[in-house]
């Protein structure tokens, strides 16, 4: 069988999986890197100390499988109806006040949803192919540059928010990769459809974006949100908004985003309590109840006490007095961080 037939029967593979985009890139070194270490030297990874481990391999995607020739790149898309509404300022609100969740989370975790489709696919691909062959499957858990080679893949390019984008598929994607022996045909890249269009740079509310096509994780919502383990700059806090774990607003306000066909994957369904979660039970989130609330989802990225600690700013960015019994019992929390949160919030909303 001929490299481009093998190539035609893994992309065959695919969409019979429900995978929404596949494509192949050659195991080969990534011009990328080059930037991806200036990233590092500029601390722009912030806390995420791991990122600036394996360097050198996250470069040579051909040294984390002996005779890696071919890599198998998927996307999956969680785009929905409601995923492009416009980003609501922080306003009181009727009712109990609820925080927002990145879309990529409100279902079962990512992780495993597109890992069973890749382990699938390999499955097949060994069941149809006379061939031995190896494989090793990523799924934002190795040392790759995973946008990088999804680029290389012809899956979409680097936009100016540093996303992978496509004009298929906007942005609202999670992606995954099979580095394989097999000898396949390979795509080419896809060109920058960016233009002069700025909106998800000046959208940004914490200015996470010093320059198109680089980004400052320290001031990043999704970061402070989900990786940062301590007190959440001051400096910071308003633009937070209503977030509690991970943001939307530069995928939200990007015209590629628009027409994007919403998700096929049951996985993706919003859990109940993940969509708009309330503010006051995250603040009084205790032990059992966030194991039952993550359990399967990509929140449990976050620890309880973060959540908790996200909770309380974002009810004190919202104005709504209903979060205040609460605040008043987190604000005596034996965790310094959730109380200084919670005393901050307080401060907010008693504000004249």
């Amino acid at each position: 069988m001929s490299p481009a037939v093998r190539s035609l029967l893994v992309k065959t593979l695919g969409r019979e999986l429900g995978l929404s985009r596949v494509g192949i890139a050659p195991a080969a070194p990534l011009p990328g890197a080059t930037y991806y270490k200036s990233w590092l030297r500029r601390g722009y990874h912030a806390g995420m100390g791991y990122l600036a481990r394996n360097v050198e391999r996250r470069a040579a995607p051909a040294s984390l499988l002996e005779g890696a020739r071919s890599i198998i790149c998927a996307a999956l898309s969680y785009q929905s109806s409601s995923a492009n509404r416009p980003h609501a300022e922080t306003a009181p609100q009727a009712g109990p006040a609820t925080g927002r969740v990145a879309r990529y989370a409100h279902g079962r975790d990512y992780h495993l949803v597109l890992r069973e489709r890749l382990e699938t696919l390999v499955e097949r691909l060994r069941q149809r192919l006379a061939e031995p062959f190896e494989a090793r499957l990523f799924v934002d858990t190795g040392p790759l540059l995973e946008r990088e080679l999804a680029a290389a893949a012809g899956l979409g390019w680097i936009a100016k928010n540093t996303m992978l984008l496509s004009r298929e598929l906007g942005s609202y994607t999670v992606l995954g990769e099979v580095l394989t022996t097999l000898e396949l045909a390979h795509d080419a890249p896809e060109t920058d459809h960016c233009g002069s269009c700025t909106r998800c740079l000046d959208a940004c509310p914490t200015g996470a974006f010093p320059a198109p096509y680089q980004m400052d994780a320290s001031r990043c919502i999704s970061y402070l949100t989900i990786e940062h383990r301590g007190p959440v700059d001051p400096g910071l806090r308003k633009g937070l908004g209503g977030w509690v774990f991970g943001c939307d607003i530069c995928q939200e306000v990007c015209p590629w985003n628009r027409e994007a066909p919403p998700a096929t994957e049951p996985g993706f369904a919003p859990k109940p309590g993940l969509a708009a979660p309330s503010l006051g039970e995250w603040i009084g989130l205790q032990e059992e109840a966030y194991r039952l609330l993550t359990r399967g989802t990509a929140v449990r990225r976050a620890k309880r006490g973060m959540l908790r600690r996200n909770a309380a700013l974002a009810a004190g960015n919202t104005g709504d007095r209903s979060s205040i019994p609460a605040l008043k019992l987190a604000a005596q929390d034996a965790d310094p961080m959730i109380a200084e949160a919670a005393m901050w919030a307080l401060r907010k909303l008693e504000e004249p």
